[in-house]
């Protein structure tokens, strides 16, 4: 209308707006007969609302507020029984209110009185590492099993995923060290029988060996009680260039090394068959090695303000559901 009222034709505005002639013409005649009000989108033909707001407010409200008999969340199919509705439109209100009553997430608000600081000292560490100094994100990766199959894998054919059993045999367990540069996203890795202070130790003398004696070390790990040994303790006593830096309690998704850890169960563990603890040593190896030769740091993001916000609104939305 308002390119008609500037005087162009109804061929003209046609081929600016990108539209037909005939579209121009029915509104310029619906403007002339009612002016503004033939703008409106007139009532459309069809089968009237049967699904008010009343039963889409009891479908959320069931939903939300309440549990069926004899089970812990709610079926499209079960509170359509109970509502009187069938079962695609509960599943179309449910997708309309972003409701999936099938899907459970886990949580974990740490209790940690100094979290705020430790999450400041960290995530500062992080991105902006002091100079001279290299930061070592130091953790374990305990209890790792050599698995076997019962049955021979099958390979991955055109069509068809590869295979395994369910059921395995075990062949003895090891521990996993490893401290992640962060600057680099290299690995200095250690594998032990056991997993205690006195091999956390050792492992603290190799990191000890391979780090320039020139460099500060910085160690970010979390509050396991081998880390605070009193053997341990004394071994930073005497190494003054080490800095240990803990995570807060129930922090580890602060700590580096566990999304590296990540990976090695992803890429190598997850989907192994080892025979034996030496097999199993052997394809951790082999990953650390290739993990090495094309590594590339992680890059961190967010930072503490933006991490400590983020924790601050998921307390205040956890609070306001119990209130």
């Amino acid at each position: 209308m308002l390119a008609c009222a500037d005087g162009l034709t109804n061929g003209e505005v046609a081929e600016e707006l990108a539209v037909t002639r005939q579209t121009v013409g029915k509104w310029r005649s619906r403007f002339v007969a009612d002016r503004l009000e033939g703008l409106s989108d007139e009532p459309r033909p069809g089968a009237p609302r049967k699904i008010t707001d009343d039963l889409v407010e009891r479908v959320v409200t069931t939903t939300l507020e309440s549990t069926p008999r004899g089970a812990t969340h709610w079926s499209s199919r079960g509170l359509a029984k109970k509502v009187g509705l069938s079962h695609m439109t509960v599943a179309r209100i449910w997708s309309a209110f972003g409701l999936q009553p099938h899907r459970s997430e886990k949580f974990k608000l740490s209790p940690d009185p100094l979290l705020v600081e430790k999450v400041r000292d960290i995530v500062g560490l992080y991105l902006a590492p002091p100079s001279n100094a290299l930061v070592l994100c130091l953790d374990e990766k305990t209890q790792i099993q050599a698995l076997d199959r019962t049955q021979p894998l099958l390979p991955m054919l055109p069509g068809q995923a590869e295979r395994r059993t369910h059921d395995y045999r075990r062949h003895g367990t090891i521990s996993l060290f490893a401290a992640l540069n962060t600057a680099t996203g290299t690995v200095i890795t250690s594998t032990r029988r056991r997993h205690r202070s006195k091999e956390l130790r050792a492992f603290l003398d190799q990191i000890e060996a391979e780090v320039p004696p020139d460099l500060e070390v910085h160690l970010v790990m979390d509050n396991l009680s081998t880390h605070k040994a009193p053997t341990v303790k004394r071994w930073f006593a005497q190494h003054p260039r080490f800095h240990v830096h803990f995570t807060p309690t129930y922090g580890s998704w602060i700590n580096q090394v566990e999304r590296w850890f990540g990976l090695l169960e992803q890429r190598q563990i997850k989907r192994g068959s080892h025979r034996s603890v030496v097999e199993l040593v052997r394809a951790i190896n082999e990953f650390v090695t290739v993990s090495n030769e094309n590594a590339q740091p992680f890059t961190w993001v967010k930072t503490a303000d933006q991490i400590l916000g983020s924790i601050a609104r998921f307390a205040q939305r956890t609070m306001r559901a119990y209130s």
